[in-house]
């Protein structure tokens, strides 16, 4: 296997999101993506500026929603949500485009709302995670928005917040792949529960998984690396003999 722990955990964002979720599930869940070293934590955005503080020394980047989870905040509110968190010490985010306008076929005003969003974050040296909740939309759309991200620079296209009517499936994940240049990464987010799929969805580029799960995750993978490396020695000794 040529995927390393240290590299698979970093495909990982630690999804700290559910609404009843509380201070402390909140600090234990930055601790765990600290001891596991993840990519980032992608929680509530009133939660943000304390866990900026968590992360403070290590590598794993601090997220945030931005018109969580339905995308229909309007624009001013979205790029009003995105300065806060920016100014709280945010560094990747994660915004959800205006579901409404895309299946109304509005693009000019899809556009505007990811850019509102794009600009002030990438001004501030930071990223953008766009998401586009695939469960409510056709191939037609996805692809729309992917070329607009394209546009627009964004740093990644993201399937899904976790809370449509299903999450990541390999289909949208090989469109958006498709459909995207290298400059604009693909995450997924929802349904990849196990290492298995992990690794199926990573050989078709996707970079970025969300999950709550990164424990298990990160569990299973070393778990496989843990088997490869006693079967390849195994086959040493009875060669040897």
């Amino acid at each position: 296997m040529d995927d390393s722990l240290a590299d698979i955990a970093k495909m990982l964002d630690h999804s700290l999101l559910k609404p009843t979720m509380t201070v402390d599930d909140l600090e234990a869940g930055c601790r765990l993506a600290v001891e596991y070293n993840v990519a980032s934590v992608c929680l509530m955005p009133y939660y943000v500026k304390r866990c900026a503080e968590i992360l403070k020394g290590s590598t794993v980047k601090t997220s945030t929603t931005i018109g969580f989870p339905h995308g229909g905040h309007t624009t001013s509110t979205k790029q009003a949500e995105a300065k806060r968190a920016l100014a709280d010490g945010c560094q990747e985010l994660d915004m959800v485009v205006n579901i409404s306008q895309v299946l109304s076929g509005n693009w000019d005003d899809v556009r505007d709302d990811i850019a509102a969003v794009i600009e002030p974050a990438h001004a501030a040296g930071q990223k953008v995670k766009v998401i586009f909740e695939n469960c409510y939309l056709e191939d037609t759309h996805k692809i729309r928005l992917c070329e607009i991200c394209t546009d627009l620079k964004a740093d990644w296209v993201k399937t899904s917040t976790g809370y449509g009517t299903s999450g990541a499936t390999l289909p949208d994940l090989k469109l958006m792949c498709d459909h995207t240049p290298d400059s604009v990464q693909v995450k997924a987010a929802g349904g990849v529960r196990d290492f298995e799929t992990l690794l199926q969805v990573r050989a078709l580029g996707v970079t970025r998984i969300g999950t709550s799960s990164s424990k298990m995750l990160l569990e299973q993978c070393k778990a496989a690396l843990a088997g490869e490396t006693s079967s390849t020695s195994g086959e040493g000794s009875s060669d040897a003999y």
